[in-house]
């Protein structure tokens, strides 16, 4: 089942996404999974390690200004876990991207799949350093606390984070889409 995703579960859209980032990503769609919904099948050998093999993905269709509007709206209404997103509680705060990046990669092996940065980072899950961006932060941190609870079959391990922990990766992440956007 995992192998023939061809994009992500959206019946709890609505618990996961920033409403704004969906409208504007249905009109501007980008790649947040840099090898596609199923890495394995777009790779290949590289001179230093392995490459996406851009020749195999498809891009998204675009919407209109007005559809995105609409899809996005549907798209919200689609609430499935509102009990899990209940469950958490995002303290205001941040973390030294030092340490952060320590966390991520160092402490609990995120980077292994995960970009931080274009170009740095795993290609089999999505790309982190826009996930505050399009992601609530409920939904991060109910996420790592959880991932079969939202996607059974996920790859996503569960690491049994601690609340200080999913706190501070929640934060993390939060640092890293601002400095993407800062870099623009």
């Amino acid at each position: 089942d995992a192998f023939s995703r061809k994009g992500p579960d959206l019946f709890y859209a609505g618990n996961k996404y920033r409403q704004e980032w969906l409208v504007s990503w249905l009109q501007k769609p980008q790649r947040i999974r840099p090898a596609g919904m199923y890495y394995g099948d777009h790779i290949k050998p590289g001179a230093k390690n392995d490459e996406i093999d851009l020749a195999t993905l498809k891009d998204h269709v675009a919407l209109s200004a007005a559809d995105a509007q609409v899809a996005a709206h549907e798209l919200m209404e689609l609430k499935a876990h509102d009990d899990l997103i209940a469950k958490e509680k995002i303290e205001a705060g941040s973390i030294p991207k030092q340490m952060g990046e320590m966390n991520f990669d160092k402490f609990w092996g995120c980077m292994a799949c995960h970009l931080i940065e274009p170009e740095y980072g795993g290609y089999s899950g999505p790309e982190l350093y826009t996930a505050a961006k399009r992601l609530q932060p409920e939904f991060i941190a109910s996420f790592i606390r959880n991932p079969q609870a939202w996607q059974p079959k996920t790859w996503m391990p569960n690491k049994d984070v601690s609340d200080s922990s999913i706190q501070k990766l929640v934060h993390y992440l939060q640092g890293l889409s601002q400095e993407a956007t800062n870099a623009k």
